[in-house]
């Protein structure tokens, strides 16, 4: 993907950076019908990252194709600035499917972040395209349990603003924080998680590329 601007090195080239990007992000309805949904997680492996992207039919859910990519890591870990050191592998994984996705569910924040602007809003912004934030856990906000069944949620709050939900895709299960990434409402995101889960805790599209992700974690040398 050819982007604008060169990666940054250290956290004094990404602050600006992130700054600006976030500014980018658009919370608005989906600007299309959804055809097709991608789901992409990603393990590291020393100093590299493999990253895996999955498509399926949104309305059948159907599997259609899987796609991965392996990258050096280049960036330093900064908390709140881990979308520097993921984004050049999900780029790439998701560049090698046939197609670009309608839809993106990230196994990360979308909005969700202290400055807004998680890997599923990063990617959204840079790929132009609807992306949401599906995470296992909470990096920011506060929040009330839902209720126990499928489809309960409660707002997340991070310094009075609305940035997610807290939602129950399964019946007595832990909850997943589920945030807009980019062109998309909450109430949207919120319907495509829901469509997606089927049997499990996560979005079909996520579980799978979780599942891709830690087989070829696996099956990676740990140094080449």
């Amino acid at each position: 993907m050819n982007l604008p601007f060169a990666w940054p090195r250290n956290l004094a080239e990404a602050k600006p950076l992130q700054e600006q990007l976030a500014r980018q992000v658009r919370q608005s309805p989906l600007p299309g019908a959804i055809r097709t949904v991608a789901g992409i997680d990603a393990a590291f492996v020393g100093d590299r990252i493999v990253a895996a992207a999955t498509l399926f039919d949104y309305q059948t859910l159907e599997f259609l194709c899987s796609a991965h990519a392996v990258r050096e890591v280049t960036f330093p870990y900064i908390p709140g600035y881990l979308s520097f050191r993921e984004a050049p592998a999900f780029l790439a994984a998701l560049e090698q499917l046939p197609s670009p996705p309608d839809l993106v569910i990230v196994d990360g924040q979308g909005i969700a972040h202290p400055r807004r602007l998680g890997i599923a809003s990063f990617l959204g912004v840079l790929l132009g395209r609807p992306t949401i934030g599906s995470a296992k856990s909470r990096l920011v906000g506060e929040y009330v349990e839902p209720a126990m069944e499928r489809g309960a949620w409660t707002p997340l709050v991070d310094r009075g603003e609305e940035v997610g939900a807290v939602l129950r895709t399964r019946s007595g299960i832990r909850p997943l924080f589920v945030s807009p990434g980019h062109l998309i409402t909450l109430s949207e995101a919120l319907a495509a998680v829901l469509h997606c889960t089927v049997r499990y805790r996560l979005p079909e599209p996520q579980r799978v590329a979780d599942r891709l992700a830690a087989q070829l974690k696996r099956e990676l040398p740990a140094s080449c």
